[in-house]
């Protein structure tokens, strides 16, 4: 079994939990409140800017072979995808840095982190969840959603498009080829830290729906 297949196996419940969310079923349904997505939308950019970051600190300290990999992973995150949230801070008059969310303080850091001390390997296995997982929901809401009007729809062909498809086969490709030359402990550190962002991704969609933010 590929290490990649082991860990999304060892992550499927959280998996489940996510498209369960009522953040998801609303995207799905086009009624999720406008409010939780330009909070989510405002996150999310603020998230990417850090995601590319950590991005480019594993093509610095990754195997030399993928260094271009993760610096076109780490522009599209910050060029392409974010590209997309202009037109939402445009559409719906989003203007300024919204402060980070606990949640996405949290999530950050932790990629940041991991992307600067731990394995490279390793840190290659935390940022596979935010292309992974943002995939196989986008592909569970493309093919459930309510077929007409959802003005969500720019944002679900974002994510369950071909293009981004491609791009997250070569995320896991790599993972898996980085594996095989590592020992068990380290993929089970690889594991691990797959495991980790995933409960980091559904506490970043929970955060949307809650709103959430600093008490004091």
């Amino acid at each position: 079994m590929k290490w990649s297949e082991a860990a999304w196996s060892e992550s499927q419940g959280i998996y489940n939990r996510i498209v369960d969310m009522p953040f998801i079923q609303g995207l799905i349904n086009g009624t999720l409140p406008l409010d939780n997505f330009k909070f989510y939308i405002q996150q999310d950019s603020n998230y990417l800017e850090h995601f590319g970051r950590a991005l480019s600190l594993i093509a610095a300290r990754g195997p030399a072979q993928y260094v271009l990999d993760y610096l076109k992973f780490a522009e599209g995150a910050i060029v392409v995808e974010n590209a997309l949230h202009a037109g939402y801070f445009n559409q719906y008059g989003i203007s300024g840095k919204a402060a980070l969310s606990p949640a996405c303080h949290y999530y950050t850091s932790y990629l940041l982190s991991t992307a600067s001390l731990a394995q490279a390997e390793v840190a290659m296995a935390a940022v596979l969840p935010c292309f992974w997982i943002y995939k196989e929901v986008g592909d569970y809401i493309y093919k459930n959603q309510r077929l007409e009007g959802n003005p969500y729809q720019s944002w679900i062909n974002t994510y369950a498009g071909e293009e981004f498809g491609e791009l997250v086969k070569k995320a896991i490709s790599i993972s898996d080829a980085v594996a095989e030359k590592c020992s068990p402990a380290q993929r089970e550190s690889m594991t691990e830290a797959f495991v980790t962002a995933c409960r980091l991704e559904w506490l970043f969609w929970d955060s949307a729906w809650r709103q959430e933010k600093w008490e004091f």
